[in-house]
C-alpha cells in the first residue's frame, strides 16, 4: 500500500504511529527515506518549519547522518547556527564516515567567524571516506586563507578544489581572481 503522507495533517506533538513501530528495519528505512524526500522538498520551497517536522520524523522512523545534516542545513537558514552544529554532530555520531556534516560545521564555524575553530572540522571534511562534494572543504578552507591574508595557502586550497572538480565555476573564478592579485 502506497500512503502518501499528508504533511498538513502532521503535528509538531503527534506521537509516533504505532503501526510504524512494528515496521522491519527496511521498511522503517525506505518510510524515513520518503519522510526526507519530502522535507527536502519543503526546504527547497523554502517551508523550514515543515521541512524540520519532517526531518525529525525521518529521524525518528531511522537516524541516518544525512537527515541530521540536512535538518542542520535547514536550521542554518533560519540564523540557527548552534542547533545547525548540534545537529551535525548527531551526524557524525550515526555516521562518522559522512564527510558532508564536517564540513557544514566548519561552514557554520565561519558565519560565526570563528574562522580558527572552523579549519580543523574542514580538515576532517578532506579526510572523510564517504563525501560529495569533496572540493567544498578547500574552497572553504582557501576562503578562510584569503580572508587572513595568508595568499598562498588559499592559493594552495584553491589549486586543490579545481583539481578535483576542474568544471565548477565558483571555483575556477575564486583561483582565477586570486592569481590575478597575485600577479
Amino acid at each position: 500500500m502506497d500512503e502518501k503522507y499528508d504533511e498538513d495533517a502532521f503535528e509538531e506533538d503527534e506521537p509516533f504511529p504505532e503501526r510504524e513501530e512494528r515496521l522491519d528495519e527496511d521498511e522503517r528505512l525506505t518510510r524515513a527515506q520518503e519522510l526526507f524526500q519530502q522535507a527536502f522538498k519543503c526546504q527547497q520551497d523554502g517551508k523550514f518549519e515543515r521541512a524540520i517536522r519532517l526531518y525529525k520524523k525521518s529521524i525518528q522512523a531511522y537516524p541516518t547522518a544525512e537527515a541530521h545534516t540536512f535538518l542542520g542545513w535547514t536550521y542554518s537558514f533560519q540564523g540557527r547556527l548552534d542547533d545547525a552544529i548540534a545537529a551535525c554532530h548527531k551526524a557524525i555520531e550515526v555516521d562518522p564516515e559522512f564527510g558532508n556534516p564536517y564540513n557544514d560545521i566548519g561552514v557554520y564555524l565561519m558565519h560565526k567567524r570563528q574562522y580558527n575553530e572552523a579549519i580543523p572540522w574542514l580538515e576532517k571534511a578532506k579526510q572523510a571516506p564517504r563525501y560529495e562534494p569533496r572540493h567544498f572543504p578547500y574552497l572553504n578552507m582557501g576562503r578562510i586563507y584569503l580572508g587572513k591574508g595568508d595568499w598562498l595557502k588559499a592559493l594552495k586550497e584553491f589549486e586543490q578544489a579545481v583539481e578535483i572538480m576542474p568544471d565548477d565555476p565558483e571555483v575556477r573564478k575564486a583561483l582565477a581572481e586570486l592569481r590575478a592579485r597575485l600577479n
